[in-house]
């Protein structure tokens, strides 16, 4: 790549052709603040808190999408600099909701963070404000239109990233919003939930829709029975809402917080992960050795399954129909459970803590109940437990290191990596190799189907003389491509493991904020996998069907796997789904507001 030097606040840079100055200040060590910005998704300088003086030039630039060129002097700290930024970041705070000690980004809302470092004391533009809007009709995902600063950040994930959409900028000049098209709320648009938007969001205009008082109130109820289970992704996240470095593992730790938050029992949805693999394994297995639909896709990630509810309902029957681990693991708590501790199933209150926003609104399905009983009654996000263990005063980085309670606490290593993209590919794989040789293998680590640097990955693999081709994709937008292929006839696999999001549930929309400066350092997605794998790593056993647990509850309660009783509890379908459902024009009203919903 062809080099150009510049030069910097006095200091010569030579960097690629084709950088930005704000990278070339980065490169140099010289800080350049951002609000809009969002490497390689939203850089078009639209919120004008990158100025920078630039030699020459007629005005100050954006040095987001400012390219560098041969011989350039820049100044990024000249008083006209500072001051212009200032009054910047002024404008925006006249028409934001300022009411910081209330909101849920307190202490982490980059516009916060921004304003102290350039030392706002008071906003000198007072005026007329938006018409609040907020959005909470959804199970998942609260839109609060009086913290939106208009970036954009939130509108290009959704196109760009996941390919759909929903997003956009309404209306025009002063009453211009980001909104679902149609005035549609989060509820009625063809959302799936993902939450990459609030990941993306630097304030609270998007945050997730919070369960956290409705368990509260299930803990001091001594009658009911309150059971937790933590998603594989939850270890590998937790400890930043705490300083820890990004990628900590803090699985111990976890576990005793939830102790002393004053839950019951604390269980790990690794188990359920360990009992998915049961069930998709031997789905898998059955497809293959009965002509069953073929390629069968995971089903493991609601934001998916919404995706091909919404968006391609003719590979519905190419989805597995086992429920999510976390699912299975409250429908064996409201059944198995209390068969084992003689308790009324009635009383017992499930809670997922979970690294995504769409599983709200999974469990909140209504195929997601047996005998009437909803197999998990509160679904909140590793922010979400983050808030809860500040609220009870839990010095979280002093407590000892404590296990899971027996027998929905027992996993292997194969449970673990569900939360890394690949992860449960692996894991089946590790499964179905041993059935299908009738041998205990020891080739386990399946490096193919691993990593982020590819969004969609392909290997054929030979097992017990069978040729299986199987196919890994990391966020929806990868997803799209690869059936679009195979309804093209280009690709043919038999399995194939689709994650929402990109890396898998270690990025899940409930998971810690990670400012835009330290995503130009740092790949969230592969710090906090490694995590996931080195606990893989050091379990004694790393493969699902060695858990000695699940083995238990096959001989005592399930029968077998992919059984009569199995599929009572542990399996589910799925419905076609209208992407905005029009209603016919009955003539009373034009056929904008007939699309709107109108309902004269």
């Amino acid at each position: 790549m062809e080099k150009v030097t510049l030069t910097i606040n006095g200091l010569q840079v030579e960097v690629p052709s084709n950088y930005t100055v704000l990278e070339a200040a980065k490169e140099a060590g010289i800080d350049i603040p951002t609000l809009c910005y969002l490497k390689d998704i939203n850089e078009v300088g639209a919120c004008r808190v990158c100025l920078v003086e630039v030699e020459g030039g007629r005005s100050l630039q954006a040095s987001c999408v400012l390219p560098v060129r041969e011989g350039m002097v820049v100044k990024t700290n000249t008083k006209h600099v500072r001051e212009t930024v200032k009054t910047t970041v002024e404008l925006i705070l006249a028409n934001h909701n300022r009411e910081c000690l209330t909101c849920s980004r307190n202490r982490n809302c980059e516009l916060q963070t921004l304003s102290e470092e350039l030392g706002i004391e008071e906003v000198s533009f007072e005026g007329e404000k938006r018409v609040s809007t907020v959005d909470d009709k959804s199970a998942s995902i609260v839109r609060d239109a009086s913290k939106c600063i208009l970036c954009g950040r939130c509108v290009n994930v959704c196109k760009k990233v996941q390919e759909i959409g929903i997003l956009d900028f309404t209306h025009r000049g002063f009453e211009t919003e980001v909104a679902p098209a149609f005035d549609k709320s989060m509820a009625e648009a063809p959302c799936i939930y993902c939450g990459q938007c609030i990941v993306a969001c630097p304030v609270a205009a998007l945050r997730e829709k919070s369960d956290i008082e409705k368990i509260w109130d299930a803990i001091e109820d001594p009658d009911t029975h309150v059971l937790v289970q933590t998603a594989p992704a939850v270890r590998a996240g937790l400890g930043e809402e705490f300083g820890l470095p990004i990628g900590t593992r803090v699985t111990g730790k976890m576990v005793a917080a939830l102790r002393r938050l004053g839950f019951d029992k604390v269980f790990d949805t690794n188990f359920g992960a360990d009992l998915t693999i049961m069930e998709e394994g031997h789905e898998l297995l059955d497809r293959l050795q009965n002509g069953g639909k073929l390629p069968m896709i995971t089903s493991c990630s609601p934001g998916w399954i919404r995706y091909c509810e919404f968006y391609y309902p003719e590979f519905l029957e190419n989805l597995s129909t086992c429920k999510s681990p976390h699912q299975m693991v409250g429908a064996v708590l409201k059944s198995y459970y209390p068969e084992l501790n003689n308790i009324d199933p009635k009383k017992i209150f499930v809670v997922s803590v979970m690294p995504c926003t769409s599983k709200k609104t999974e469990s909140a399905r209504e195929e997601m109940e047996v005998d009437g009983l909803r197999d998990v009654d509160a679904v909140i996000t590793t922010r979400e437990l983050g808030k809860m263990i500040k609220q009870a005063r839990i010095k979280f980085l002093q407590l000892p290191d404590e296990n899971f309670d027996q027998v929905f606490g027992e996993y292997t290593g194969a449970g673990v990596i569900f939360g890394a993209t690949g992860g449960v590919m692996e894991a089946a794989l590790r499964t179905v190799a041993d059935v299908l040789t009738g041998e205990d293998l020891e080739d386990i680590e399946y490096g193919a189907v691993r990593g982020v640097e590819e969004g969609i990955k392909e290997a054929e693999l030979e097992i017990a003389g069978n040729k299986i081709r199987i196919a890994v994709v990391h966020g929806t937008a990868n997803a799209g491509k690869v059936l679009e292929m195979i309804k093209a006839g280009e690709k043919d696999y038999h399995f194939i493991e689709i994650m929402g999001c990109s890396g898998g549930c270690v990025t899940g929309g409930g998971q810690p904020h990670v400012d835009a400066k330290t995503l130009m350092d740092v790949d969230v997605r592969v710090e906090r996998a490694k995590a996931l794998y080195e606990e893989d790593t050091i379990m004694e056993q790393r493969k699902s069907h060695k858990n000695p647990m699940i083995t238990k509850i096959y001989e005592e309660f399930l029968g077998k796997p992919n059984g009569h009783k199995s599929h009572d509890l542990l399996h589910t379908h799925y419905v076609k789904r209208e992407i905005y459902e029009i209603k016919e024009n009955c003539g009373g009203c034009s056929v904008e507001e007939a699309a709107c919903g109108c309902e004269e």
